[in-house]
């Protein structure tokens, strides 16, 4: 199994300053801050990190910044995913992945194709990328659900298709990836509410939200969940349960924003359409903050 990505990685926001432009000093922060505290990945221009309202140029000097402030300590992993399969695969080719460790790729949106439409999608993306590859289903934003069968023809038919990141809260399918992956395919929780018990069936990790905001609490949960202690584990769940919840009652990446602002580590600034969480959740998550 790729151990590199055992445990924790985190899809980190994209942190703006106050006319919206992109904050590299609290980018640089929150990087070091998750690092310090013991995530083993970053999960760079993913959703979470606003990628379909940043610019290319943007994108390039965000992936820079991080680059430069991990400094080789963890791996990365780059958001390149979209609905046009001939740009994904031209993106790939333009991109300098030599800081990068995998490519998380969101299934097509809004075109709704079928299984065999998105087999062929990351098949011809399989064919051409120069490093791993992990899945990303997450049918509540793309409308269509990349079922167990599909996800597992790729993890068969590919070696550098290496893993999955599920986010369609769905306990059953991910046990029946579980069940039947692959000894070495990585299945990644997408659900930060069902990451724990998704990793004590036998899953790999999380690529999280929450984790970003209380990296050291999240990471050590799943690490004594990799570990198959329940009981010390559903200890920190139970801690960080109402936050969890918190962060998506919105909108993401708004929530984890509040706590970032919360943190005093960014602002809670987002780019329309999103708008910045209202001031009853702020209030929530700042009274969550002061309790922790």
């Amino acid at each position: 199994m790729n151990s590199k990505f055992l445990g924790t990685g985190v899809a980190l926001v994209t942190p703006f300053k106050a006319d919206l432009s992109v904050d590299h000093v609290a980018l640089t922060n929150i990087v070091n801050f998750n690092i310090e505290n013991g995530v083993e990945y970053l999960v760079v221009c993913g959703t979470t990190g606003e990628s379909v309202t940043i610019t290319k140029q943007e994108k390039k000097d965000v992936i820079a910044t991080i680059s430069k402030a991990n400094n080789g300590r963890v791996p990365m992993v780059l958001g390149i995913g979209g609905n046009n399969t001939a740009q994904v695969i031209e993106e790939i080719k333009a991109t300098d992945l030599s800081n990068i460790d995998a490519i998380l790729s969101v299934s097509p949106y809004y075109s709704k194709p079928t299984q065999e439409g998105i087999y062929q999608h990351f098949k011809a993306i399989a064919e051409i990328s120069p490093i791993d590859i992990i899945l990303y289903n997450v049918p509540g934003r793309t409308s269509r659900n990349i079922e167990p069968e599909t996800t597992l023809r790729l993890a068969n038919d590919f070696k550098n298709v290496i893993g999955v990141k599920e986010a369609g809260n769905n306990v059953s399918q991910y046990l029946q990836l579980i069940k039947n992956k692959p000894d070495n395919f990585l299945i990644i929780s997408g659900d930060d509410d069902l990451a724990l018990g998704i990793v004590l069936a036998g899953g790999a990790g999380v690529i999280s939200v929450i984790g970003q905001g209380f990296p050291k609490e999240f990471s050590e949960m799943i690490r004594l969940g990799l570990k198959g202690n329940a009981k010390d584990a559903y200890k920190l769940h139970f801690r960080l349960m109402d936050v969890i919840g918190y962060i998506f009652e919105e909108n993401n990446p708004a929530g984890i924003k509040g706590v970032f602002e919360a943190l005093g580590l960014c602002r809670d600034s987002v780019r329309l359409p999103l708008v910045p969480a209202s001031n009853p959740l702020k209030e929530k998550i700042k009274s969550f903050i002061n309790k922790f």
